[in-house]
């Protein structure tokens, strides 16, 4: 396993905007990391699949992947790290996935911990409920599907249990499976 410069450790709690009841991770992260690497992150943690485009707003500046298409607005998220974004306990950022569905999701720094600690990152510590699934049309659509599904009298009920292949547990949280995955990142910090 890799030796980490000896950078502090973030932890993190990510919410999933207008989700009720709320979707969420807490996790433990290199204060050091760049945010595309925060961006690799995330979609592992809360379950998406980086299928689709995303930023990170921070005190109204926009980090992504740079695109000429798209103006010059967008600062180059492989250059900005977390701890120059987050600069204390409680200050918050918006990571936006699939501009089309409009995946947002809050940030907040809720402690610093020290490297000393000797923490393996990145990892998670807690959270709650199933991410949604992807290409689903936003929270709007996410919350018709649970209907359909859910209601074997629903019109659309049929469609969308084929539609997302037989089931699905917007219950199902495993904090050991997203650690199982984030184990190729781990390193102590």
């Amino acid at each position: 396993m890799p030796v980490a410069n000896k950078s502090r450790v973030y932890q993190i709690k990510v919410t999933l905007n207008k989700a009720r009841p709320p979707i969420w991770r807490r996790l433990l992260v290199p204060g050091s990391i760049s945010l595309d690497t925060l961006h690799d992150i995330l979609q592992t943690a809360m379950g998406w699949t980086d299928s689709h485009l995303h930023q990170f707003e921070v005190r109204g500046e926009i980090y992504g992947i740079p695109d000429p298409e798209f103006g010059e607005g967008t600062k180059n998220e492989t250059r900005f790290r977390l701890d120059q974004a987050l600069l204390r306990e409680k200050e918050a950022m918006v990571y936006e996935y699939d501009f089309g569905d409009g995946w947002e999701h809050k940030i907040v720094l809720e402690k610093i911990l020290p490297s000393a600690q000797g923490i393996a990152v990145p990892g998670c510590v807690g959270g709650a409920r199933a991410c949604p699934l992807e290409d689903c049309g936003g929270i709007w659509g996410y919350h018709e599907l649970l209907k359909a599904i859910r209601d074997p009298a629903h019109p659309r009920h049929k469609e969308m249990l084929e539609w997302i292949g037989g089931s699905f547990d917007p219950e199902y949280f495993d904090v050991q499976e997203i650690n199982r995955l984030l184990v190729p990142r781990k390193r102590r910090a």
